[in-house]
C-alpha cells in the first residue's frame, strides 16, 4: 500500500484516477480482467497516506497472522475480499440490468483492502471465548448493518457481506478445528 501510495503522490491527479480507476474491481474491469482486478484492487487505496489502514493492519491482522499462521489469514482476506467482491458486482449487474441503478455505477472506483480486513475482523470472533465471542460479533453485525442502512452504498454491502463471509469462515474452521482434536484424541487413547 505504500508503494502504491507513493505511486499516486508522484502523478497528477488526473492521472492517478486513471490508474485507481483501472484498478478497481468495478463491473467493466471485472468483466475485462477480473482475476488481475480482484489481486490488484486490494493493493490500492483513494486519498492521502493511508495511515489508519497501515495501523489497522499492524494491529488487527498482525494478531491474525499470530493467531491463524500466514496460509490461513490469507485464505481468511482473499476469502472476504474475493467473495464480498463477486458478491457486490454479482448485485450491480443485476441493478443495472434492472435499471434499478445507474449505469454509471458499471464504472465506479472500488479499491482497497477493507473487505478482506472485515471478513478477518469477523473471523477473529471465533478466537475469543464465550460471551466475549458473541458480543464481538453483535457489535460488528450492528455496525455493518448500521453502515447499510446509513449508506446503502455497494460499499456498505460489500462490507456487511464481508463480514458475514468472515464468521461463515470462523466457524467452519473452529468446527474443522474441533473435529481434527477429537480424531487426534481418538488415534491417541487408541
Amino acid at each position: 500500500m505504500f508503494v502504491t501510495w507513493w505511486t499516486l503522490r508522484g502523478i497528477s491527479d488526473h492521472a492517478g484516477h486513471k490508474l485507481i480507476l483501472s484498478q478497481s474491481t468495478n463491473l467493466h474491469n471485472m468483466r475485462r480482467e477480473p482475476v488481475q482486478v480482484l489481486v490488484a484492487s486490494a493493493f490500492w487505496t483513494e486519498g492521502g497516506f493511508p495511515w489508519m489502514t497501515i495501523l489497522e493492519f499492524l494491529i488487527v491482522m498482525a494478531f491474525a497472522e499470530r493467531w491463524l499462521g500466514t496460509v490461513r489469514w490469507i485464505l481468511v482476506f482473499a476469502a472476504g475480499h474475493v467473495g464480498a467482491t463477486l458478491i457486490v458486482v454479482t448485485g450491480i449487474a443485476y441493478a443495472v440490468h434492472h435499471r434499478l441503478i445507474p449505469l454509471k455505477v458499471v464504472e465506479a472506483t472500488d479499491v482497497g483492502s477493507s473487505y478482506g480486513f472485515s471478513a478477518v475482523l469477523a473471523a477473529l470472533a471465533f478466537h475469543l471465548p464465550g460471551l466475549a465471542r458473541i458480543v464481538w460479533a453483535v457489535v460488528l453485525l450492528v455496525w455493518f448493518a448500521l453502515g447499510v442502512w446509513r449508506g446503502r452504498t455497494f460499499t456498505d454491502y460489500g462490507h456487511l457481506t464481508a463480514v458475514l463471509i468472515g464468521f461463515a469462515v470462523g466457524a467452519i474452521s473452529l468446527l474443522l478445528s474441533r473435529r481434527l482434536e477429537s480424531l487426534r484424541d481418538r488415534e491417541r487413547q487408541a
